[in-house]
């Protein structure tokens, strides 16, 4: 530099201020408070049950209107639960939130990215986000603009070059002036016309819009169709029809379905938030249920990053006289700051003995960095083998125990070219690193191994390097190792994706490519990195995962942060997410059995011109004691299996034979006529709350004490409510006669439900043998 760069005084930044140049929109990763509100109240089912409650209190019906209370308090525990969450992960998302760098009166400060102003001069340096759009002062760096434009290669920016919000810096150091702020900066455009078109990737909310569109399709023409029928064919009251009509619209409504998925995944989200893992997608918990494919960073990941220099080897008979200052001089002038050159710096110190030239910023890519000094020749730092062609056996020896090794080497003149080595090359000596495992590593893996998830570790380092450091932390494959320098474009990944477990000297693109190749083979991936050498795996991966102690730029894309940079804690967000998919899906059914034997049961008793034999209050009821109770305790349960299948399939699949149990149960005592009318719609209703909560029991088994109180309390709240209030559920005293029948009936249930459920087993296992096959 020229001069040295002072930046905006004290009262230029105020000035600014004043005119509102300044601030960012980076905002919230959460929901806004009016948009958990709006969509709690505003849906479609909410919708359609306050138009039923409406009908209702138009005919006087109010007793058959509790069911809006229920609604009511579905929408307040909705609402509750999701501030409760948001209000957790934005305290937590402030500890993940990325400073800025500036230079201001003439010193460097870090301040929120929300306080840049216009004009402000930046600090850019490896591993930062770039979060305005600037022009380049002073300085040389790598920047990927990936996630802005998808080209995965690094662009040299230098001087009068212009920088996007959005990218990243990959290797150097410059000085930027701020050219946008706020909403005028190029990523917040971009971000502002994503949201137009973008959608959430989630298996739950999918299915639960298809529900929901195919519920409010038959809703409005049945509902029409069941209350003209009972005016015009059998000439009840208005009041009568809308009670019989709202009975039938209510049953297929599965009311508490989205908010006890929506309160599932928010529980979720405060048990991770607890543990101090942010979770900055709450649809990432899904996709993390699904997940059986692990990919592992070596370095700030398996171990702590925190390097040390073992020892340093010379690589020639005549060690180079100014060895040492042409090292502190390299250091120095080098804007590199991953662990290698920290640990470096720690050893040898730095100091600008030497006047720099020219310097090449060390890549993930190139595997070496280069800085010329002024009549005194090129220092270069790279990959011990990068720089060698054949090591000696003393450092082949330390790559086998699993240490680093890089390489120091001199030439004798000027070197600009980023391509490639000179010929002249003199290796001076190699230094050793020795790096950490985390503690509770070798437990962490074995316990992804028992649970069915399959882990890749994925690093630049040298194969030996690696593989031993897998062995060491736990990793039986840890043999099943390839290097990949030596591979070219035409490279099969599909193939050595499902031959190898560990992979070593890969490049940023290299880690893109494994994991799209795990994805093409039908895996759910999760990747974890620290650093922007692996952005562009961490946005490929099906669910993204940082470490705090990494760079800006990989906290910010991942889906995941863990807070503490803990890799034991790794376990519990993958099982966090199975938990969730386990219990809702376990529960869902229970849902989905009204659903049908509702549509079921309106459709046969439209054709036979026959009233619904149920009133509202007695399927509000059902949806108390039967569905709702047992479910929103069921969110506390550790389900933690394997997830299998989808989950709307296997929720319908588990409520069908219920669903037809039911169905041809009522069409059965509807159609022998036992009884007087009163007491035949009460022998209905006994058939219909015993299959229900058998569903429920059989979706507790294996018991657990929970799940035992559960079915204790439901049983007694249930039959309860009908002991002590059978004028309110208008239902008849049940005689001999009348539970020699509901038994009998029962039986015989008893023996279909068993055959539909073996049917159901049959079909699942034979799905099963074929997609083995």
């Amino acid at each position: 530099m020229e001069a040295p760069i002072q930046g905006l005084s004290t009262q230029e930044v105020m000035d600014r201020k004043e005119r509102g140049d300044w601030g960012n929109t980076s905002g919230t990763i959460t929901k806004t408070k009016s948009q958990i509100f709006k969509e709690n109240i505003f849906t479609l089912f909410n919708l359609l049950n306050f138009i039923i409650s409406a009908l209702l209190f138009a005919v006087g019906a109010y007793s058959n209107m509790i069911f809006i209370v229920i609604v009511m308090f579905n929408i307040v525990i909705g609402i509750a639960q999701e501030l409760k969450a948001k209000k957790l992960i934005d305290e937590l998302s402030i500890l993940n939130r990325p400073k800025a760098k500036l230079v201001r009166d003439g010193r460097e400060i870090v301040v929120e990215t929300e306080e840049i102003v216009l004009d402000d001069v930046m600090v850019l340096e490896s591993g930062h986000q770039i979060c305005n759009d600037g022009i380049v002062l002073d300085g040389m760096a790598e920047v990927n603009e990936s996630l802005l434009t998808g080209e995965s290669d690094a662009i040299l920016k230098t001087k009068g070059s212009e920088l996007y919000s959005g990218s990243f810096v990959v290797t150097g150091k410059c000085y930027a002036k701020t050219t946008h702020v706020g909403s005028e900066n190029y990523a917040v455009k971009l971000m502002e016309e994503a949201k137009k078109t973008k959608r959430i990737s989630s298996e739950l909310l999918g299915s639960m819009k298809r529900v929901t569109r195919f519920t409010s399709f038959l809703i409005v023409p049945l509902g029409i169709l069941l209350f003209l029928e009972a005016i015009m064919l059998r000439h009840v009251l208005v009041s009568e029809a809308v009670v019989s009509s709202s009975a039938a619209l209510l049953g297929m409504l599965p009311k508490g379905l989205v908010l006890l998925i929506a309160v599932s995944l928010a529980t979720g989200v405060i048990r991770l938030a607890n543990m101090k893992i942010l979770v900055q997608n709450i649809y990432s918990l899904e996709t993390l249920a699904h997940v059986d494919i692990l990919c592992l960073d070596k370095t700030g990941t398996i171990t702590d990053g925190k390097m040390k220099v073992k020892e340093v080897l010379p690589l020639t008979d005549s060690p180079h006289k100014k060895l040492s200052p042409l090292i502190q001089s390299y250091l120095a002038a080098s804007d590199d700051n991953n662990a290698t050159f920290q640990a470096l710096q720690e050893y040898f110190g730095a100091n600008s003995v030497y006047q720099q030239v020219y310097k090449i910023p060390f890549s993930s890519l190139r595997k070496w960095g280069a800085v010329s000094f002024n009549s005194a020749g090129t220092v270069f730092i790279g990959a011990a083998e990068r720089i060698v062609n054949d090591l000696p056996a003393s450092v082949e020896r330390q790559i086998d125990k699993g240490y680093r090794a890089v390489v120091i080497a001199f030439y004798d003149g000027e070197w600009q070219n980023e391509r490639e080595l000179p010929d002249g090359i003199v290796p001076l000596c190699a230094v050793i690193l020795a790096d950490n495992i985390r503690k509770n590593t070798a437990r962490t893996l074995e316990y992804f191994r028992k649970e069915g998830v399959d882990i890749k570790i994925i690093s630049g380092d040298h194969v030996k390097t690696v593989s031993i450091i897998a062995q060491k932390a736990g990793l039986k494959e840890w043999e099943n190792a390839v290097d990949l320098s030596s591979f070219g474009e035409d490279t099969d990944y599909d193939s050595i994706c499902k031959k190898y477990n560990v992979f070593a000297r890969v490049t940023p693109k290299q880690k893109q490519l494994l994991v799209m190749a795990m994805k093409r083979a039908g895996h759910q991936v999760a990747m974890t990195g620290d650093g922007v050498n692996d952005l562009l795996a961490l946005r490929e991966a099906d669910c993204s995962i940082a470490i705090a102690e990494g760079s800006d730029a990989s906290r910010q894309i991942s889906q995941i942060v863990l807070l503490d940079s803990d890799f034991a804690n790794l376990p519990q967000v993958v099982l966090e997410g199975r938990k969730v998919i386990n219990n809702v899906t376990r529960t869902a059914g229970v849902f989905f059995i009204k659903t049908i034997y509702s549509l079921l049961l309106s459709l046969f008793f439209l054709l036979l011109n026959m009233p619904f034999p149920f009133i509202p209050i007695q399927i509000t009821l059902v949806d108390a004691f039967i569905e709702a109770y047992p479910s929103f305790l069921s969110i506390f349960e550790s389900d933690t299996k394997r997830i299998r299948g989808s989950f709307l399939r296997g929720a319908l699949a588990n409520a069908t034979p219920f669903a037809l149990t039911i169905t041809a149960g009522i069409i059965y005592v509807s159609l022998t006529l036992p009884f007087d009318t009163q007491q035949r719609q009460t022998v209905m209703y006994m058939l219909l709350i015993l299959l229900s909560m058998l569903s429920v029991i059989k979706s507790c088994i294996p018991f657990t004490k929970l799940r035992v109180f559960i079915c204790i309390t439901m049983v007694l709240g249930a039959f309860g409510a009908l002991w002590i209030l059978p004028q309110l559920f208008e239902i008849s005293t049940i005689t001999t006669a009348m539970l020699f029948y509901i038994s009998k009936v029962f039986v015989g249930l008893l023996f279909l439900l068993t055959f539909l459920i073996c049917v159901r087993q049959n079909i699942e296992k034979h799905e099963v043998d074929q997609r083995e096959t």
